[in-house]
């Protein structure tokens, strides 16, 4: 559980570190006040660059696991290119990993393999990301299993052997 509640507003969440796939600037991470959110506070990615294929992640320094079982909670507030909340797992670096991820602007929920920059989709559902409401996206990820879930629903399960060890505990390296 990682307490935002007790981080200081306005500033980076601590305990973090930042990273971007694809093109375009860096994402901005701020802890945010929000009435709706659990404790009053949440972490928000501020930017508002407009390029296409553009993934910014924050990514826990505390946690480095291959076979693990976790859930957000994300609202998706505002973007005109996505409005999407998402969990990274297996993280080599900002271009070796897996990605859950729910889009409200294209209803939908993903699972991607990100390799050398690439998203490849491995399994998806679609259905209702509605924005401005709090969702719960779940990943547990079990040897080549993954199953992704959408507010307390399982919609599917992938297998896949492309990452096996556990991710980057200090978060992506860079690469030259």
């Amino acid at each position: 559980m990682i307490a935002i509640d007790q981080m200081t507003q306005g500033s980076p969440p601590p305990g973090f570190t930042f990273a971007k796939t694809g093109r375009g600037g860096e994402g901005a991470w701020t802890v945010n006040a929000d009435k709706t959110a659990t404790g009053g506070r949440a972490i928000e990615q501020t930017s508002t660059d407009r390029t296409d294929y553009r993934f910014p992640l924050a990514i826990h320094e505390s946690l480095s696991a291959s076979n693990l079982n976790v859930e957000i909670r994300f609202k998706a507030v505002a973007g005109k290119i996505d409005q999407a909340g998402g969990i990274a797992v297996r993280l080599r670096d900002a271009d070796n990993y897996y990605v859950a991820r729910a889009n409200a602007l294209e209803d939908n929920v993903r699972f991607y393999r990100v390799v050398d920059g690439r998203r490849e989709q491995l399994g998806g559902a679609n259905l209702k990301v509605t924005p401005d409401e709090w969702h719960t996206l779940g990943l547990r990820a079990e040897g080549e299993r993954f199953t992704v879930s959408y507010d307390g629903k399982t919609l599917f399960g992938v297998t896949d052997q492309t990452f096996t060890e556990a991710g980057a505990r200090s978060g992506p390296k860079p690469t030259a």
